[in-house]
């Protein structure tokens, strides 16, 4: 008797065990939720000879950043679906191959090709859609389209109650600026599976871009303690909610979120998100005028140096250059800038010349040079979408100019810029800010 995935595809499993953990393990996966590891593994002891398992356990290792493990449970996909794999499971092992071994350009394509044929293979298609997925991660600059597009191609397949569809669909409007539909597909997502970290998340982007801070924090206050401390975004979702007092201008209670939730020492997030995290909130809550307080730059500082090394990785390159910028170690910085802009002359960096302008930009910043700051970002800062991440993330950019724009005295072009961040996304930090300028 055959036995099938969610969306009634065949596995090549004889097991009743092997299917149902496999099934529950895929959904526990894409939601993020507790629990994944241990229900893939339960999989693989029901079925040792199922490949899938193993393929769906190297992408949650390479999510936790686990890439030895990640490499290995691979590599044993690839042998056991070579064996007794069906065509759809083989091209789905080979895609999570190339993507957890590196070769992004080559998944991304691969992604594309399998879900055209096999749309319904959900963790293929899950590679392509996110903030850190392999269209964000691609250096391209319509990304945010290129997931919308994706997403409507698939509509068709999925219905109007699939909760990780609606997710990634609401995510993929709200971030390529179609907000109120971003926003009801995203809540419905939450509504259908409330034990969905992945929809948790994407309700509160959309509401950061929607200029609905305090709809957010109730969001986020109401779900996050049901969600495990120990789990993937439970730290990343909290720094949403310490960016939201700190727009409001409440201080106290950012640093507090932040301390408890955020902060490497407290941290069980995967490293990306704790650099990426602790980084912009401590570089805002200093661009926004206040003290950081003592050791928190360096306690950050202290975390990343275990990580993201080698230059190459734009969204980690420009967040290291923040920590390195901050903390004084100039020459830290320039070795990094020096390898982008070498990767850059290659062709090897997808995403161009703005990552190390970014960087430089960051030390002109740090050292109170706002006039250099702004003309590195300016001839840029259209082409910030290419390091990836989400809007919500890469607003430090923009943010590190316009307080540039202020601070070196260019009140007009610091005015235009508000207007067109409050016309985008109202926010009670940029109506003070305006009020500043134009008092100026």
């Amino acid at each position: 008797m055959a036995r099938f995935d969610r969306y009634s595809q065949p596995l090549s499993t004889t097991s009743d065990a092997a299917a149902e953990r496999y099934r529950t393990g895929v959904d526990l996966l894409l939601s993020l939720w507790p629990g994944t590891a241990e229900t893939l593994d339960q999989a693989i002891v029901a079925d040792p000879d199922f490949a899938l398992p193993y393929a769906a356990r190297a992408r949650f290792h390479a999510i936790r950043a686990e890439i030895t493990e990640a490499r290995q449970k691979i590599a044993t996909a690839v042998e056991l679906v070579g064996r007794n794999g069906t065509e759809r499971e083989r091209s789905h092992v080979a895609v999570l191959s190339l993507a957890i071994n590196g070769q992004s350009a080559k998944a991304l394509e691969g992604a594309l090709q399998h879900t055209n044929r096999w749309p319904h293979d959900i963790l293929i298609m899950s590679l392509l859609l996110g903030a850190f997925g392999l269209f964000a991660f691609s250096g391209m600059s319509d990304h945010n389209q290129a997931r919308v597009d994706l997403c409507e191609r698939h509509a068709p397949h999925f219905g109007a109650d699939d909760w990780w569809f609606i997710t990634y669909r609401g995510w993929s409007h709200g971030e390529n600026g179609n907000l109120g539909l971003g926003r009801s597909l995203t809540q419905r997502a939450l509504e259908l599976r409330r034990q969905n970290a992945n929809a948790a998340h994407a309700v509160a982007h959309v509401l950061y871009e929607a200029g609905a801070g305090d709809e957010a924090e109730k969001t986020i206050n109401g779900w996050l303690p049901e969600y495990d401390r120990s789990a993937v975004l439970h730290n990343h979702i909290a720094w949403h909610a310490a960016l939201i007092a700190l727009e409001r201008g409440d201080t106290e209670r950012a640093l507090t979120i932040y301390n408890q939730n955020v902060a490497p020492p407290v941290a069980t997030g995967v490293p990306i998100n704790v650099v990426s995290d602790t980084s912009s909130f401590l570089w805002r809550l200093q661009a926004y005028g206040h003290a950081v307080p003592e050791g928190l730059w360096e306690e950050t500082a202290k975390y990343a140096s275990a990580y993201f090394k080698q230059a190459g990785f734009p969204f980690a390159d420009c967040h290291m250059a923040l920590i390195a910028a901050a903390t004084g170690d100039r020459a830290a910085l320039d070795q990094r800038v020096d390898a982008l802009v070498d990767l850059d002359e290659t062709g090897k960096l997808p995403a161009g010349p703005v990552v190390p302008a970014i960087c430089r930009a960051a030390l002109a910043f740090a050292e109170e040079d706002y006039a250099r700051c702004t003309e590195i970002l300016e001839p840029v800062a259209h082409e910030v979408v290419r390091i990836g991440g989400s809007g919500a993330q890469r607003d430090i950019v923009e943010e590190t100019l316009l307080v540039s724009l202020m601070r070196s005295g260019q009140a007009a072009k610091a005015r235009s810029l508000l207007n067109a961040r409050l016309h985008r996304r109202p926010s009670p930090r940029d109506s003070r800010w305006m009020s500043q300028v134009t008092i100026a």
